[in-house]
């Protein structure tokens, strides 16, 4: 077994993985799992940089995973950032600071490459344990950008389109600097059609229609899943591998773009820096059903940070 560390710092959210893997067997013993809230990329949609209090919250991240990694001894630890520091001018300082903390490098990698890990995070288990058609569709709805799959044992088709949670809640429904609470008809209608303009882009390299499996990642996805559950707390052992109709997803959608802020806090499952971006991220996911026609989707707890952890291994 070889003990590696796994960071995903995404738009919304940065992650930290530690964990002993067996490449061998294909096993994998998660020693910590956590996710810290940082929004690396507030505002970059409408600034094309990176805010320097986004980049404090996300240092402060780092230095609390070094602890973490220190005290556990991973040997080896990789850095991925994605979308937000892909698309910054200043993210030459971004760097700077990943590296004096962690003494590793970020590496930026592009939207295929992240696809890649994602969907060997998101399907080493299904293959192995659950018997489900083939090929599999892994969309991947981060803060900034939704990553397209499809692939059977190995990646067929991948795309990075440019929408996702924060994306979408920041052009979309933001006024004057404040959320919309709750949205307009007329705010959500743009927002959907910008969906469907990104589900369009994917199309044209990704057939999408041929998956016969859909296997849903990240926090939008996962809460919807807490939500459809009806879990009193967020509990990854029950959310993980839930499937989730699209009557559920349909639901879960209308009543989160129509609910106040104060509405959506209260829900149990719910993370604080979730509130404002959940009715974009699900509405993400509702047109993706529709467009491929999914029954249903198979939640996963293990995505792009599993892939990196294996990468290393």
């Amino acid at each position: 077994m070889t003990r590696v560390a796994g960071i995903d710092c995404g738009t919304n959210s940065i992650r930290l993985l530690v964990a002993d893997c067996d490449p061998a067997t294909g096993d994998l013993v998660e020693l910590d799992r956590r996710m810290t809230i940082v929004r690396l990329g507030q505002g970059v949609d409408k600034t094309g940089r990176l805010a320097p209090e986004a980049l404090e919250r996300t240092f402060a991240a780092c230095r609390e995973y070094a602890t973490v990694i220190k005290e556990l001894g991973a040997d080896r630890v990789r850095f991925v950032a994605t979308s937000a520091s892909r698309d910054a001018e200043n993210r030459d300082e971004f760097v700077r600071g990943v590296k004096e903390i962690l003494g590793v490098e970020p590496e930026v990698i592009s939207g295929a490459e992240e696809a890649e890990f994602s969907f060997t995070g998101a399907t080493k288990e299904l293959t192995a344990h659950e018997h489900l058609e083939r090929p599999f569709l892994v969309v991947d709805i981060g803060g900034g950008s939704t990553e397209f799959v499809v692939g059977e044992q190995h990646v067929r088709a991948a795309r990075s389109v440019d929408v996702g949670c924060v994306r979408m809640t920041e052009r979309h429904l933001v006024v004057d600097g404040v959320v919309t609470d709750p949205p307009t008809p007329e705010q959500i209608a743009a927002m959907r059609a910008d969906i469907e303009a990104a589900l369009d882009l994917a199309e044209a390299s990704v057939p999408l229609r041929e998956a016969r499996t859909l296997v849903g990642l990240a926090g939008s996805v996962t809460t919807a899943a807490g939500i459809a559950l009806g879990l009193p707390e967020y509990l990854s052992e029950k959310i993980h591998h839930s499937r989730i109709s699209y009557e559920q997803v349909r639901e879960i959608s209308e009543r989160m773009l129509n609910e106040t802020h104060a509405e959506r806090a209260a829900i149990p499952v719910m993370h604080p820096g979730r509130v404002d971006v959940i009715g974009a991220g699900v509405l993400v996911l509702l047109a993706v059903m529709e467009r491929v026609g999914a029954s249903e989707v198979v939640v996963s707890e293990h995505d792009i940070l599993d892939g990196i952890a294996w990468s290393v291994a």
